[in-house]
């Protein structure tokens, strides 16, 4: 299961989050994993996407885990102070809403004219290949 993937996917399909986003000319989005943007490069918000950890078996069953436990990071970065905050509680109610993760709430930082918001995300998914085991 990738959960960068099921979240990117999610963060795409939010009409607001992913106008923000868009990179025209280029057919991508400045939604990433991993990667940080140079202070220089902010042309426009970007969502960074980090896992903590990379899905923690729980629940089980007839000697069989059922699901994994999901800790995310997901950092907004941008010009606008304004901008970062409507992006970050978009984010968390998508997140609510649309996968069933609940906020742990993260630093708010501005520096060199950027601001950003951490948060992190805590969540479970079903196993989705009990067919293959």
């Amino acid at each position: 299961m990738d959960i960068l993937d099921i979240v990117y996917k999610k963060l795409i399909e939010n009409d607001y989050l992913s106008s923000q986003t868009y990179i025209p000319g280029e057919d991508d989005y400045r939604i990433k994993f991993y990667e940080y943007p140079e202070t220089g490069d902010i042309a426009g918000p970007y969502i960074i996407i980090d896992p903590l950890d990379d899905g923690k078996p729980v629940n089980y069953a007839d000697n069989k885990w059922t699901q994994l436990d999901f800790l995310l990071q997901v950092e907004v970065w941008s010009l606008n102070r304004k901008t970062t905050l409507h992006l970050s509680q978009a984010i968390r109610d998508l997140m609510w809403s649309e996968l069933g993760f609940h906020q742990i709430k993260g630093p708010n930082e501005y520096d060199k004219g950027i601001y950003r918001n951490a948060n992190r995300y805590r969540g479970t998914f079903y196993r989705d290949d009990f067919e293959t085991i």
